[in-house]
Order: C-alpha cells, then structure tokens, then sequence
C-alpha cells in the first residue's frame, strides 16, 4: 500500500494552492478550477473545492476550514532556514518557531490560510 496524496478541502482553492506552492517551492497541477495537486516530495498535497464532493447523496461529509486534529508533516533539511524563508511573507500565523522537541526533533510549527496546522521537521539522525 502507498500513501497517494492527503486532500484539503477548502472554499478558495486558488490561495490554498499559491500557499502550498510557495512553502513547498513546487508548481501545482491543475486538474479542472476547483481541483489542483502539489507535488512534496514523494506524495502530494491535492486541494480541492468543496463542489468537488457535491455529487451522490453525500451532503456534510465534509466541512472546509474546520480541522483541529490532523496536521502535515514535512521532513525538510534546515528548520531554522525554512523559519527564516517562511517569515518573508508565506506564512500568516507560526503556532511554534523552531524548537527541539524532548524526542530529539526539530520542528516548526505554522498554520495553512484555512488553519490547518503544518510542521516542517528534521529528525536528530538526519544529519
């Protein structure tokens, strides 16, 4: 089994989409207005509009801008360097600046423009 993509659900696909561009350093493809896929390395973020679930007897399987449990996670190779280009105007709200957690990791933590939380990381053994 291979993890594909995780999807976010959002009511303004483009700015999730310029987001996810800007802190990936990656260009989306766009699959129709409403549906668009960043790469991150080996998997993807996909965001999509919530038209795009508006089909079959489905109504509020799902809601945009309300996640309070699920965060991504990106392995980068500098945090402190990814703080340093994040604050240069891609990211509105930094929930934690770059801190090594108990566990050895350092991470960095900061919301996406619909709020749901993101942490850039680097693993002690990394290096």
């Amino acid at each position: 089994m291979n993890l594909a993509s995780n999807r976010i659900l959002t009511d303004d696909v483009p700015e999730l989409v310029a987001f996810y561009e800007r802190i990936l350093d990656a260009t989306a493809r766009w699959a129709t207005p409403v549906f668009a896929v960043v790469p991150a390395g080996s998997g993807e973020i996909a965001v999509a509009g919530v038209e795009t679930l508006s089909f079959g007897n489905t109504p509020g399987i799902a809601e945009p801008r309300t996640n309070r449990s699920i965060f991504l996670e990106f392995e980068v190779d500098d945090v402190d360097a990814e703080f340093r280009r994040l604050g240069e105007g891609a990211v509105r709200e930094f929930v934690l600046e770059p801190t090594t957690m108990p566990w050895g990791n350092r991470s960095l933590l900061f919301r996406d423009p619909d709020g749901n939380l993101i942490n850039f990381f680097r693993r002690p053994d990394a290096d």
